[in-house]
């Protein structure tokens, strides 16, 4: 359901920023070879560009007739003819006549003949004219998060600017009398704002704008104030309020500005009672000018108040609906596997998602769960490094059981 709204979604607009600017925004344009990839046969190794026939019999001695390295004086015409090797370093331009190049390990040089001890094909250590790109070849395509392996394509190709989507603007609004500004004294039975700014730095992450509002008290009137201020931003992120209580009333308010719910609920832990909706723009949801979001409505999620809950439900929930106002392409959540360090026993019934630990080295990855009280256990949650993923039809993972993990 999540998926079928998010490719409604549009972003807001572009950007032309300095590269530099770029890491972690969403590419709005494609990027392509300015020429070919590499443009000339490249060597990989330090050694000796040779004709690997004239490496039949081993060990064989060749005339030494010059040395190439990476720079512009590789640009010097130098032509390998029967007999002959040249000096060559890791990044030069294979002279030609040569097809192939003998790492220096198997060499030993005496003024200008070079015997060499190892044979060789031809192509090895040679990397082909264009076998990485074309000109013109796409490289990057737009809907990417730019990281730095993208950043270096950009460069690669003297991008020293490119244009990328705006930020959505992501209202976060938290909401419950308990609730006090971090920097204001508690009463021993308040506490203070956590999931506004976790919120915030999950929006970052993600690559949204957020837009922090005032706590929201559990009084109907100036709740629905702030929800109708949340609506102004792209997309609102409520927390807290969206339970059974007597006093949760985000559901209550939503349904007076002709909110639609898709779902009041999942069944998962933490974060069961999550609420995801709509309202229509020019009813609920104001009509911005110069607003750019080609959608007819303006998507809410009323996130638990438990912190935990809140960051789960914001990383499978919230997340892809931000992507997709953000310009992102549309990707599914990746789960990898590790083998379970201790054994874990839970109630069925529900998809759990439970704080833990990933550890150990390539092919010996093991996870284990951090001793946690629970979806209000901020500390164990910040211990933590990932979340154990445990199907509802499972009551016992035995330790050693491969058991699958999303990364925080």
């Amino acid at each position: 359901m999540i998926e079928e709204h998010a490719a409604s979604l549009r972003p807001r607009g572009k950007e032309l920023v300095e590269l530099l600017d770029s890491p972690g925004q969403i590419l709005a344009e494609p990027v392509l070879a300015d020429r070919n990839f590499p443009p000339f046969p490249r060597a990989t190794r330090d050694g000796y560009a040779v004709r690997a026939a004239d490496l039949a019999k081993l060990p064989a001695t060749l005339k030494v007739v010059g040395e190439i390295k990476a720079g512009p004086a590789a640009d010097a015409v130098l032509q390998i003819e029967l007999g002959q090797a040249a000096a060559i370093m890791t990044g030069a331009p294979a002279p030609p006549g040569s097809d192939a190049v003998v790492m220096v390990e198997y060499t030993s040089r005496d003024s200008d003949q070079v015997t060499i001890t190892r044979g060789i094909a031809a192509g090895d250590n040679i990397v082909p004219i264009a076998s990485e790109a074309k000109r013109g070849d796409l490289l990057l395509p737009p809907g990417i998060r730019l990281d730095h392996a993208a950043i270096a394509v950009a460069a690669s190709v003297g991008r020293s600017r490119l244009l990328v989507y705006s930020k959505p603007r992501i209202a976060v609004l938290a909401t419950g009398d308990e609730l006090v500004d971090i920097d204001v004294p508690l009463a021993r039975s308040q506490i203070r704002n956590s999931n506004t700014y976790s919120l915030a730095a999950q929006i970052q992450a993600a690559g949204g704008e957020p837009v922090l509002l005032p706590i929201a008290p559990d009084e109907s009137e100036r709740l629905r104030e702030l929800i109708a201020d949340g609506f102004e931003a792209d997309l609102l992120l409520l927390s807290g309020g969206v339970s059974m209580g007597k006093y949760d009333l985000v559901e209550q308010v939503l349904t007076e500005f002709d909110a639609e719910f898709f779902f009041t609920g999942a069944q998962i832990q933490p974060g069961r009672p999550v609420v995801f909706g709509r309202v229509r723009c020019g009813a609920g949801a104001p009509v911005r000018e110069g607003d750019s979001v080609q959608s007819s409505h303006k998507y809410f999620f009323g996130l638990p108040g438990n912190p935990v809950s809140t960051m789960v439900t914001f990383e499978l929930f919230a997340r892809p609906i931000l992507e997709a106002l953000a310009g992102m392409t549309r990707r599914k959540l990746v789960f990898l596997h590790a083998r379970l360090k201790s054994e874990i026993k839970v109630k069925p019934g529900l998809k759990r998602f439970l704080p833990a630990t990933l550890s150990g080295e390539f092919e010996q990855a093991e996870v284990e769960l951090v001793r946690w009280q629970g979806s209000g256990d901020i500390a164990a949650t910040a211990a933590a490094n990932c979340y154990i993923v445990i199907p509802p039809d499972e009551e016992t993972i035995k330790a050693g059981d491969w058991a699958p993990v999303l990364i925080r």
